[in-house]
């Protein structure tokens, strides 16, 4: 029986896809499910090794392995912070000259033991603005462009962009990690009062530290409200899979931030499958506007959380920064030290309790 011309290249060509298919899932060695990501930053000259290769140090740097390695500490750790157009650009609001970007920067300036820390923070801008805002403040800074997506404008909490940005910054961090580089990541919605190093375990058993929303005082139980704005993660297998096995769900949780995700997972028992070993930090020490800490001769972190628009984060952790000043004058005048009785309250968060009050197109009052 002749067997015609359009069925050889027919049966061809499924072997051609069966065989690409074979190479993708079983050979290829990173996962395709993630998207690619290019580098919009000017490149050094020059030929340098990879920090992240350790199997093929011939490979080239690229742009990310250059600023991961301009920010690293000495034990390959890095301080990540994202931006936006809206968090780093003054001219984004016409209520305040001062950015979120601005007031991050301004909390190390005032914390105690944090200004030598921003050496070690690399800022991701999302967009050329937050890029140039980035530079303009001569932070150690990284363009991370998502093909086809604009960052640039205010994401709304929980808005459909708000949740493509959240899953950008989860595949951009699985790579971070798949470079060897472990990281502390934070929103700039976080006050960094304290070197929060001094919190931290140094226990290299302990694969992630995160922070919570609502903390009940055990820092083991997965029964913890977790929050994905400040946490510390080594970089090693089990972390890699973690990110990498977060980030492949995001298809099948539509209307879900990647925090929520995370939360499904651990209560699903993935940390247990992946031989994961979590500590849930304390509110006392790791604080924000969801569980106000309570001592301030304590308190290491406040994050604007329990908060839904810009200009409300930027004007309660203004009045946080306040707060925190007021403290620090007041515990330098003499006889403080004795006078127990002293007792610092923080400012209501009246601009992100109002956040929450929206009118049906979406509108913050």
């Amino acid at each position: 029986m002749e067997i015609s011309k359009t069925s050889i290249l027919n049966l061809t060509f499924l072997t051609l896809l069966f065989t690409g298919l074979l190479y993708i899932f079983l050979i290829s060695p990173s996962s395709t499910s993630f998207p690619p990501l290019k580098a919009a930053s000017p490149a050094c000259p020059g030929q340098r090794k990879s920090a992240g290769s350790a199997t093929d140090e011939a490979v080239l740097a690229d742009d990310l392995d250059i600023a991961l390695r301009r920010a690293s500490m000495a034990n390959r750790t890095v301080i990540i912070a994202i931006v936006n157009q809206a968090y780093a650009d003054p001219a984004n609001s016409e209520d305040s000259d001062r950015t979120m970007l601005d007031l991050f920067l301004e909390s190390f300036w005032l914390g105690e033991g944090t200004r030598k820390l921003l050496d070690h923070v690399l800022v991701v801008a999302m967009d050329r603005t937050a890029y140039m805002m980035c530079k303009f403040r001569r932070l150690n800074c990284y363009r991370l462009v998502t093909e086809g997506v604009n960052f640039a404008g205010e994401k709304l909490y929980m808005s459909e962009d708000f949740i493509k940005m959240m899953w950008s910054r989860t595949i951009f961090l699985a790579d971070v990690l798949r470079r060897g580089y472990s990281f502390i990541f934070t929103d700039t919605d976080v006050m960094w009062l304290r070197n929060p190093l001094a919190r931290l375990s140094s226990n290299e058993t302990e694969d992630l530290q995160i922070s919570t929303d609502v903390f009940n005082g055990d820092p083991w139980s997965e029964k913890n409200l977790i929050n994905t704005g400040f946490y510390f993660v080594r970089s090693n297998n089990r972390t890699i899979s973690l990110f990498e096995t977060w980030y492949s769900t995001k298809d099948n949780a539509t209307g879900k931030k990647e925090q929520d995700v995370l939360l499904d997972l651990m209560r699903l028992g993935m940390f247990r499958v992946l031989g994961l070993k979590v500590r849930f930090l304390d509110t006392q020490y790791f604080s924000g506007f969801c569980t106000d800490s309570k001592d301030f001769g304590a308190v290491t972190t406040v994050h604007a959380n329990c908060c839904r628009s810009i200009v409300a984060k930027v004007f309660d952790l203004t009045a946080v920064l306040r707060d925190w000043k007021r403290y620090k004058f007041s515990n330098r005048r003499p006889g403080y030290a004795r006078n127990r009785t002293v007792r610092h309250m923080w400012t209501k968060h009246v601009g992100c309790w109002k956040s929450w009050r929206v009118t049906m197109n979406n509108t913050v009052h």
